[in-house]
Order: C-alpha cells, then sequence, then structure tokens
C-alpha cells in the first residue's frame, strides 16, 4: 500500500520488528486519551456526558469539545484547559519507539524525514472530485463528512486519499449500501474489513469485547455508522440547496465479490487509509 503511516513505514524498511512496535502501542493506548477521556480524568465531564456528546454527534458535525460547549457541558475556557493537557500530554509512535528502546533518539529526525520523502506524493489538502461529474461539491462534502464520522464517532485515525472513478468497489468483507433520491439519483457504499467492523462495533456498542456479538449484530453497527454518514450528508446537501432522501441502509450479501457501477451511471471511490484495517467509501451515479 502507498500510504502508510509512520509505525508501517519502519516495519517495511526493517527498522523495528513487528513485536517491537506491538510493543511500543501500548504507552501510545494508555498515554493518548481521547478528549471525552482526558476530560474525564480533569473531572469536568461524567461517562453520562461522553454518551450524550456522541448522541449529539450522530446528528450535528461537530468537534467533541465543541459539542460539549453547544450542551452546556464545558464552558469555553474549560475547552481550551482541555485540549493544552491532550496536546501536552500526547504520545507520537517514534517517541513511543523511543521509550521502548526500539530505536535511538538521535536517529528518530533521520527517519522522520525520509518518512515524509516517502509519502509526499500521496498527502493531499483537500478530496477533488474528477471534472465532469456533476455536484462535486455534495461529494466533496460527502467524503469529508465520512472521514470527521469515522473519527468522531468511531474513533480512526484517517488518511484521506485521493477520489478517482471507478467502474465497481473492490470485494470486502462487509459492504454496506445506502440509496439517495431526490435532487441526485445515488448509491453511497461503505465498504470494511472484518477487524475494521470490531473497531466499529466496539465504538457504536460502547464497549471493548465484542467477541460474543453475532455477526447480524456487528453489521448493524457497521450500518449505523454508514446512516450517521449519510444523515450528515442529508443534512449538508440541503444547506446547498438540494432536497435528497436516504433509504434505510442494508448489509450487500454480493459485497465479497465487488459491487459494479449501475449501467450508463459513474462511479466515485473515496480511499480511507486506516492503520487498523481496510476501509472504501463509494459514491456510485446512476445517471450521468
Amino acid at each position: 500500500m502507498p500510504v502508510k503511516f509512520f509505525g508501517q513505514f519502519l516495519l517495511e524498511k526493517g527498522i523495528v520488528t513487528r513485536e517491537a512496535l506491538l510493543k511500543a502501542v501500548g504507552p501510545q493506548d494508555s498515554t493518548n486519551l481521547k478528549f471525552g477521556e482526558t476530560a474525564r480524568s480533569m473531572g469536568l465531564i461524567t461517562d453520562a456526558d461522553i454518551d450524550r456528546v456522541h448522541d449529539a454527534q450522530r446528528s450535528e458535525d461537530l468537534p467533541f469539545g465543541d459539542m460539549c460547549v453547544k450542551l452546556g457541558i464545558l464552558t469555553a475556557d474549560q475547552l481550551k484547559e482541555v485540549l493544552a493537557k491532550q496536546k501536552a500530554g500526547h504520545l507520537f509512535i517514534g517517541e513511543a519507539l523511543i521509550k521502548t528502546g526500539a530505536i535511538n533518539a538521535n536517529d528518530l529526525p533521520k527517519y522522520l524525514e525520509a518518512f515524509k520523502a516517502d509519502q509526499a506524493p500521496y498527502v493531499i489538502d483537500k478530496v477533488a472530485i474528477p471534472a465532469g461529474v456533476p455536484d462535486a461539491a455534495l461529494w466533496e462534502a460527502a467524503a469529508d463528512l465520512t472521514y470527521k464520522m469515522l473519527s468522531r464517532v468511531a474513533g480512526f485515525t484517517v488518511r484521506p486519499g485521493q477520489c478517482v472513478l471507478t467502474q465497481h468497489l473492490d470485494a470486502n468483507d462487509t459492504v454496506v449500501s445506502i440509496g439517495m433520491t431526490g435532487s441526485v439519483k445515488a448509491r453511497y457504499l461503505f465498504s470494511v474489513s472484518t477487524n475494521v467492523r470490531t473497531l466499529i462495533a466496539r465504538a457504536m456498542l460502547n464497549t471493548d469485547d465484542v467477541s460474543k456479538e453475532q455477526e447480524d449484530m456487528l453489521n448493524d453497527t457497521v450500518m449505523e455508522l454508514a446512516n450517521v454518514i449519510c444523515g450528515h450528508i442529508e443534512a449538508k446537501a440541503s444547506q446547498m440547496g438540494k432536497e435528497i432522501e436516504i433509504s434505510p441502509p442494508e448489509v450487500l450479501t454480493d459485497g465479497v465479490n465487488g459491487i459494479p457501477v449501475p449501467t450508463g451511471g459513474k462511479g466515485l471511490l473515496f480511499p480511507l487509509h486506516v492503520a487498523e484495517g481496510r476501509i472504501e467509501a463509494g459514491i456510485f451515479l446512476e445517471q450521468v
């Protein structure tokens, strides 16, 4: 995969072993708290407040801290305090590898420079829709909202890839489809690998262990996340003067074989790069 994270880069270059990388992730997990966890550790919010904010984020596009302020849970000054504490305590993977003895502190700068050079061709400032695709601004917003909801609702760190035209969505373990009608006729497709589905289920069910959950329940959590994303897309379309309606989400049983673009339509593919597995989002326009 051309797009990679720093730990993956070091692993592929043979600078660290898989065991060393996994060992370094432990200190990261215990140190890099999310905004809500940081605010809770400071005694500013409760578990009930966190649940309340997460519920609100599913219907409105706001970062966790900003939503806390809107709901009256935190003041603007408290928001700044939490952000400052979160930033000051953040442990990057390179620092974690130094702490665990996997790399030397003197070597980290050169590894970072090599990583930046390797990834420079894949860094994008904004998703651009290919020329000739109608409603480009809406689909740019759809991509942006997909990235945001994966981060805010499901807790993923996402590196967006550039949008490309496609004739099909590749096979994956779980593929969810949501239809769009009204000002546009399209289908939103959300495709995830099994390990990504597990992480989505943990976030949506608010539990660390989903090993005993049935297949249908795990798929339901992916459908719920896709529905949240499309709900935001529907609201954004309304702001743009376009009225669309979304259909209930469904898991496509033929997703394991790949999904072709409808005849006469056009397919947009939005790659989403995460360290935990494979995610893709697509917009299939039925008529162009």
